[in-house]
């Protein structure tokens, strides 16, 4: 029934489609909740944007003796170059509230990590 009250939405030309419609609800809901998710992010430190984590990042950590927390509200992109042991070395923990891009192999050698 819901969809069809979209349908009919789109129809009388309010929507372009039921995605439009979609896409226009979701914003609306952050908008709305705009307070809370700023207060969330701040409380528990997270980084809010896309970033980065290269080869270099983690072999610099990796001889340093260091080890890396991505808290993230956004997108993570592993770098493809990222071998998985090293990744397994390095990444203590992993928060993200959005997309995690890895490779396969390194989603693997660090499942255990991702919250």
């Amino acid at each position: 029934v819901d969809l069809g009250k979209i349908d009919l939405l789109a129809e009388e030309g309010f929507y372009q489609n039921r995605t439009d419609f979609i896409r226009n609800a979701i914003r609306l809901q952050l908008e709305k909740h705009s307070p809370t998710i700023e207060r969330s992010i701040v409380r528990h430190s997270y980084g809010l944007g896309i970033f980065g984590c290269t080869r270099k990042d983690l072999e610099k950590a990796a001889a340093k003796g260091e080890k890396k927390r991505f808290d993230v509200v956004g997108m993570l992109v592993i770098e493809r170059d990222v071998p998985p042991g090293l990744a397994d070395e390095v990444i203590e923990s992993l928060s993200v509230h959005g997309v995690l891009k890895a490779i396969n192999a390194v989603k693997e050698a660090i499942k255990d990590r991702i919250h």
